[in-house]
């Protein structure tokens, strides 16, 4: 890397941890301590309380304090990344990083302890004192072979799990990158040679564990910087290379690499030479995990054996091999059922689930995060990406039943369907207030057409309702695009035989198409030539057509385009007497619970009684997420105090709504602050019918309602489930281009309800 790049890098990350304030990280308080009555239950004299229970019962500690999802990250600073032994204090940058992934990947909360001592039994003796404080201890960037002494340990004397992520976070990730390197070479564990240049923590880990997944022993050649490790080496050596140990004579890398099957190298820089991997076996597995420079080049390899299947420590490079993949979810199952170690089937169970993660279709999630990368499993595809949202569930579950089936777990989970579910909506924000609906859209089996078929996003629902849904997908698309794309995507899926196709360009159903067309609009200036155009152009339009015509439940579109230009086709032709469009709801799922937001999309400046249809409108849709509607009408005038055109408006709305008993609560009008605070609404309004706070917030323009949305999800981190498109009996829905692939599935569920679940 040139100078000036190295340069704006150090630059860069100097400022990424000076500001806006120091360091990575900060505590905050989970509970209020707003007035004297929470002072006195969070300390003096409450919190007597939390600790006479603890006192009487040790395992309440999890109950009343954090202890159950606090994690250590311990080092003395010996041996940090590819830095050396730079101590404690210097080690800090690294240990807070550590913590910040733990919470950012697994939502576990971690303190950062450096300690000045580099006696590893003395260590041991902290690291054992401070069991009370915390669920877990993980032991980082210790040196070899102290990190063994230590842990070994630990391990013996504490009641909690303790886990060197260097030896043993390493060794899973290779474990998993070397299951699928095999399963795509088509070897066994069994029968290959493996030559590793690693002797320190996190080569012997890997050895070791490789020793545990089948390979044999004797087919195991390790060398270090003094050569191959062999019996009577006096030279550099520790119990743990020993182990290794093979012949009786020395010898070099170059003369054992000759046959191998599989290169682990934890090492350095350039090691192997191009020359060796000549001398490897046929399609060779290179892991050359040197950070920052790997022990060869994946290009220089490639250029000797054009089907090597490379891994590296480096993100540039594809696979990876990053802890990350595994420390944050090997820990959440261990402390989620209360476990006491974490051991080697928990440890095969987390190498089983990520491999497995990695051979299923790639999530949409991971793929918007690596735009570009192609993630489709293969030589270049062998672990998941970090960023792969289903690794918390997948991972995190399977390692939670190891622990019980292996009587490691105190709290054992009785339901690990439900505890799956819970993991995935910790990550898939929407995933918990969708439930009802999946579950709602499991008991019919419905067809839905997207309109905007060749779209990547589409696509991925379409695999993805095909997995968590009974319904079925319809694409409008050309047959080759599609193909072309759902093979550039990983997808499994395939036109004509997973999902039906519509070809807007040659379709048999053409002629019936533009008819249906044309005799719905031929009284309103639609010419027959013009009915056979759009029905070639406009798969909006084609969507909405199959609806009519009964070929399709329900019609998803609006991927692109402006949703009054999708809305306009849509009330053509699948507009009557009963149905209409009333208004779009959006949910916004935020922080401290969901927020419905109503008229977003519809009615620019709507009427008395279009703001009354959106109010009984969303009380019905709000029912749908098992929720009971709370509605505030919300404009800038307050109760009557201000004679403004909005007001007015909902004013006669509420005078609508009282006209007849509803079976929801409502109130209005009112500004938003009033809506959502309820003592302030009592300082203002003691008589309002209100009680608690809204969840649902009626707007007198589209411009407000669209603004509130818009801010809560660019500036309040708000995730959006919607738009729904009310009065249109659930046959249609119009989505807006920034929507994902998930937020599609979302409303492919609501789509897939029948009416006759939610009234």
């Amino acid at each position: 890397m040139p100078d000036n790049e190295n340069d704006s890098l150090r630059e860069a990350a100097l400022h990424y941890h000076k500001y806006p304030r120091p360091g990575k990280l900060e505590i905050r308080a989970t509970k209020p301590l707003a007035n004297g009555r929470d002072l006195a239950r969070a300390y003096s004299p409450g919190v007597a309380e939390a600790c006479l229970e603890i006192k009487a019962e040790p395992d309440t500690a999890r109950d009343y304090t954090s202890r159950g999802n606090l994690v250590g990250v311990v080092t003395n600073g010996t041996a940090v990344l590819g830095l050396g032994n730079i101590g404690g204090l210097a080690s800090k940058p690294v240990m807070e990083g550590k913590a910040v992934l733990f919470k950012k990947f697994a939502n576990i909360d971690c303190f950062d302890i450096e300690l000045n001592e580099p006696d590893p039994e003395k260590l041991a003796n902290i690291v054992c004192a401070l069991e009370p404080t915390f669920g877990a201890i993980n032991l980082e960037d210790i040196k070899a072979p102290d990190c063994f002494i230590i842990e070994k340990i630990c391990r013996e004397r504490m009641n909690i799990p303790v886990f060197h992520d260097d030896q043993h976070g390493t060794a899973i990730v290779v474990g998993a990158a070397a299951t699928n390197a095999l399963h795509v070479a088509g070897k066994k564990f069994a029968d290959i040679k493996i030559v590793s240049t690693g002797g320190g923590a996190a080569g012997i880990a890997c050895l070791n564990m490789l020793l545990k997944l089948g390979v044999k022993r004797e087919n195991v050649w390790l060398c270090d910087i003094e050569g191959l490790v062999y019996n009577g080496r006096e030279k550099d050596m520790t119990p743990q290379k020993a182990a290794y140990a093979q012949g009786t004579t020395p010898a070099t890398l170059d003369e054992v690499i000759a046959g191998a099957d599989l290169f682990l190298g934890l090492s350095g820089p350039g090691v192997l030479k191009p020359q060796m991997v000549a001398k490897m076996a046929d399609r060779p597995i290179i892991f050359a995990l040197a950070n920052p420079n790997p022990e060869i080049d994946p290009d220089a390899a490639r250029a000797v054996t054009a089907d090597a299947i490379i891994a590296t420590g480096r993100s540039d490079f594809p696979n990876q091999v990053n802890n990350v993949l595994c420390f944050p979810f090997i820990f959440r199952g261990a402390l989620d059922v209360g476990a006491t170690d974490i051991n080697d089937e928990m440890k095969i169970a987390c190498i089983e689930g990520i491999a497995a993660l990695a051979r299923a279709t790639t999530s949409a999630e991971a793929a918007a995060a690596y735009t570009g990368e192609k993630l489709t499993f293969g030589a270049d595809y062998l672990i998941p990406k970090p960023f792969d949202p289903r690794l918390m569930g997948v991972v995190a579950s399977a390692v939670a039943n190891a622990a019980m089936e292996t009587g490691v777990a105190t709290r054992p989970i009785a339901d690990m369907e439900a505890y799956k579910a819970n993991l995935d909506a910790s990550v898939f924000k929407s995933s918990l207030i969708m439930r009802p609906v999946f579950d709602a859209a499991r008991t019919a089996e419905r067809s839905i057409v997207f309109a905007e078929g060749e779209d990547e996003r589409v696509l991925r629902a379409a695999q993805a309702m095909m997995e968590e849904t009974t319904d079925k997908p319809i694409l409008i698309g050309r047959p080759e695009v599609l193909e072309l794309r759902c093979e550039r995507a990983g997808l499994k899926i395939r036109p004509g035989k997973d999902f039906n196709v519509v070809n807007p360009e040659n379709d048999p159903r053409y002629r019936d198409y533009w008819g249906t067309y044309h005799d719905l609009m031929a009284r309103r200036g639609v010419t027959p030539d013009l009915a056979k155009a759009i029905m070639r152009t406009n798969t909006t339009a084609i969507g909405a057509v199959m609806v009519h015509r009964g070929e399709a439940d329900s019609l998803i579109c609006g991927t692109f385009g402006q949703f009054r230009w999708h809305l306009n086709y849509v009330t053509q032709i699948l507009g009557t007497d009963k149905l209409h469009p009333v208004a779009a709801l959006s949910l916004m799922i935020l922080e401290d619970g969901p927020l419905f937001i109503a008229d977003t999309q519809v009615h620019t400046e709507p009427t008395p009684e279009q703001i009354a249809e959106t109010v009984i409108g969303a009380a019905r849709h709000v029912r749908r997420f098992g929720i009971t509607p709370t509605i505030a009408l919300c404009t800038h005038s307050q109760f009557g105090n201000l004679a403004c055109d909005t007001g007015d408006r909902m004013r006669a709305a509420m005078a609508i709504l009282d006209s007849a008993p509803r079976d929801f609560a409502y109130e209005g009008e009112m500004n938003v602050d009033t809506a959502l605070d309820v003592e302030l609404r009592a300082r203002v309004f003691p008589g309002a019918h209100l009680k608690g706070a809204a969840n649902t917030l009626v707007f007198a323009n589209t411009d407000a309602a669209s603004g509130v949305r818009n801010i809560l999800k660019m500036k309040g981190g708000g995730l959006e489930v919607g738009p729904i498109l009310m009065g249109m009996g659930n046959r249609c829905h119009i989505v807006t281009p920034s929507i994902t692939a998930r937020g599609l599935l979302n409303m492919s569920a609501l789509a897939g309800t029948p009416v006759a679940h939610y009234g």
